[in-house]
């Protein structure tokens, strides 16, 4: 195996404990990969407790300000010199086989930019993550609380979340920003993450501008990851708020989709 980046930024994230240690044990020990952890400027017992993780596998930069997901992806793609460099959150979980098989396949396949995995819950429920278009109306619809409504669009938010996908590999257009798998050269070459994304939709526009450039992404069903995944834009008008804004950036950016 060539060696691999791992990105993680994080902000006070309390399982990001559990899936150092994971990736300590299943890839880490086994793999020439290095683990660069970017915080975000968290509270400063967290931030402690981060840097006695620190090894020559495990580099931890703390931040002094919070600029967002994709600002700290991409202060460690500056500082990484490997071929492959995977966008991770700091509440996935993976094993070594997934982690193997991802590495198979895109080093096996030059046409193919990035992986996307199967990613489930903790008590393998899939979270269907991927997208096979983006527009306004599916998106406020998750924010919909009356039942019959969801009932009223249940065929259309299913194939929004592409719940037919099928067990095979095969390309997608819009892969999740939980994990991903990819090489270093397509992100250098779409200038990494764009940073006015503070959070929400920073990985939509990533794919977007990496099928722009005549990239492939494609999805591994095989490849299972967990995420506990917490839905920050549900749980708080803040978290909201972020949301609307990336929201109005994204489309503003890539052309109103509203159907």
């Amino acid at each position: 195996m060539a060696p691999v980046t791992v990105s993680i930024v994080t902000y006070n994230s309390a399982h990001i404990f559990e899936a150092v240690a994971r990736f300590k044990s299943e890839v880490l020990a086994h793999y020439p990969v290095t683990l660069r952890i970017f915080d975000n400027h968290s509270a400063p017992a967290y931030v402690e407790k981060l840097q006695a993780l620190a090894s020559e596998q495990v580099i931890i930069t703390a931040a002094d300000d919070n600029h967002g997901f994709g600002y700290g992806h991409n202060v460690n793609l500056v500082q990484s010199k490997t071929d492959y460099f995977v966008c991770c959150n700091p509440d996935i979980l993976i094993d070594r086989t997934s982690f193997v098989t991802m590495y198979d396949y895109l080093a096996s396949q030059p046409a193919v930019s990035m992986i996307t995995p199967k990613i489930t819950d903790p008590d393998g429920q899939v979270q269907y993550l991927i997208r096979y278009k983006l527009d306004v109306f599916d998106y406020l619809l998750r924010f919909v609380r009356f039942n019959f409504v969801k009932r009223l669009f249940a065929k259309r938010i299913a194939r929004y979340e592409c719940r037919d996908l099928s067990d095979e590999r095969q390309q997608i257009r819009f892969g999740s920003g939980a994990f991903m798998f990819l090489r270093t050269s397509i992100l250098r070459q779409i200038g990494g993450f764009d940073e006015r994304f503070f959070m929400y939709f920073e990985d939509n526009d990533l794919c977007m501008r990496i099928n722009q450039a005549g990239g492939q992404i494609f999805y591994l069903p095989d490849a299972p990851v967990i995420h506990y995944y917490a839905r920050d834009s549900h749980k708080s008008s803040r978290g909201f708020k972020l949301f609307l804004t990336s929201m109005y950036r994204y489309f503003n950016k890539w052309g109103w989709r509203f159907f």
